[in-house]
């Protein structure tokens, strides 16, 4: 006798990471999801979308300047394109037997409510990946109350990023304009509008707290590039719209910190996804379906010039490589890992192994700085990595691998 019980939560971030390991943020949790707890460990004006026979690009403004516009202002032109979402998926549920006591297999339906925004005519919306992970239908709502069905066209959870499409007239839809996350600076003036809590089209506003954060992906990779804002963001919140003062979106809200408490509500940190990595992503997704990683294959210490001294090592800068992926593309073209530890001022160093100096002809010096080298790159393409083996110098080719599922899969 298993019945179905409605279950309502409310859902709710410039490369993807590419190494074998994933840098998370201590006490950030997605904004919800379909169990509605928490996981720990984050202008351009949007032509109308033609036939797709290449990747679709998104112009930018690149000027800062402009009219700066009032919360109020900003309201009013992005609330007609932000959109609640509703998706719904059967989950296992199991119970006790009323008379015998055993547990038997039951199955319940559950909603998680989330945010996203309308980014061209042709209907399609960004959201978070979180918010629609594992649903089985979606369906969007409008400011004037209409809902209507949405097919998920592709997503990524390396980025956290989702894009659905409706088939809306193109005369109903209000595309927001998208801006250039690279201008945005600490202390700009930020408005971030959503759901939370299934309070629909609920404006937020605040300034960027800091900037260049890192935190996880739904699948364990690092999210590079985030923005961190002090607007108030609370679960449903999820895949909508950040905004800087010219009404531009910046970043698609995904997660906020709660310090370590048991509390899931908003403590003044929250995250964003950078547009220009969405708009990339969302490209992808509109054009194949779904997006392809490069992947590297190793995780890595940058050097210091403390340690490049103590450890006597060749060069003052760079990563020592502490470990290597099997089968890829690192480990193919015979990069090794560090065989021993040492630690310095409580980090631990990798020696033994490969010390990485430069790529593609640039100094190395940080492990964001190689990923974004990575993530600007396709599976299959070529790096060219000069290498330190004890005091010998040499350059390696590196056939760039597909980026697994999750980390060391």
């Amino acid at each position: 006798m298993a019945g179905r019980l409605r279950l309502l939560y409310a859902a709710g971030l410039v490369a993807a990471a590419v190494l074998g390991s994933a840098i998370s943020l201590g006490g950030a949790a997605l904004l919800g999801g379909f169990d509605g707890g928490t996981t720990t460990p984050g202008t351009t004006t949007v032509r109308e979308v033609q036939p797709l026979s290449a990747a679709p690009s998104f112009p930018v403004n690149e000027a800062r300047g402009g009219k700066t516009l009032s919360v109020n202002e900003i309201y009013h032109r992005a609330a007609p394109g932000v959109v609640q979402v509703t998706a719904t998926q059967v989950v296992a549920s199991p119970r006790v037997d009323p008379f015998f006591g055993f547990p038997f297999p039951s199955q319940q339906e559950a909603e998680a409510l989330g945010s996203g925004f309308v980014i061209d005519k042709a209907g399609h919306i960004v959201t978070n990946y979180h918010v629609v992970e594992g649903a089985r239908s979606v369906d969007v709502s409008f400011s004037n109350n209409e809902s209507m069905k949405a097919k998920i066209v592709g997503t990524d959870p390396s980025t956290d990023v989702a894009v659905l499409e409706v088939g809306a007239h193109s005369r109903a839809l209000t595309p927001l304009s998208l801006g250039n996350s690279d201008l945005v600076h600490v202390g700009d003036s930020v408005v971030a509008i959503g759901n939370p809590f299934g309070y629909d089209r609920t404006v937020t506003a605040g300034i960027v707290s800091a900037l260049q954060r890192v935190i996880q992906a739904p699948n364990s990779y690092s999210i590079d590039h985030v923005i961190q804002t002090d607007a108030a963001l609370n679960k449903g919140n999820s895949g909508g719209p950040l905004l800087n003062a010219l009404g531009q979106v910046v970043g698609v809200n995904s997660q906020i910190s709660t310090g370590g408490s048991s509390s899931t509500g908003n403590v003044g940190i929250g995250f964003a996804v950078p547009i220009n990595t969405v708009k990339t992503v969302a490209a992808q997704i509109i054009l194949t379906g779904h997006v392809e990683h490069a992947f590297l294959g190793i995780a890595a210490q940058p050097v210091t010039k403390s340690a490049a001294q103590l450890f006597r090592l060749p060069v003052s800068h760079g990563l020592l490589v502490a470990r290597v992926q099997p089968g890829s593309g690192a480990a193919k073209a015979g990069l090794r890992a560090g065989t021993k530890d040492a630690t310095l001022a409580g980090e631990t160093y990798p020696l033994g192994g490969d010390l990485l100096a430069g790529i593609d002809g640039a100094p190395l010096y940080s492990v964001d700085q190689l990923r974004d080298v990575i993530g600007a790159k396709k599976p299959g393409d070529n790096v060219k990595l000069r290498v330190y083996r004890g005091d010998q110098q040499r350059t390696v080719t590196v056939k760039l691998g597909r980026q697994p599922s999750t980390p060391g899969s």
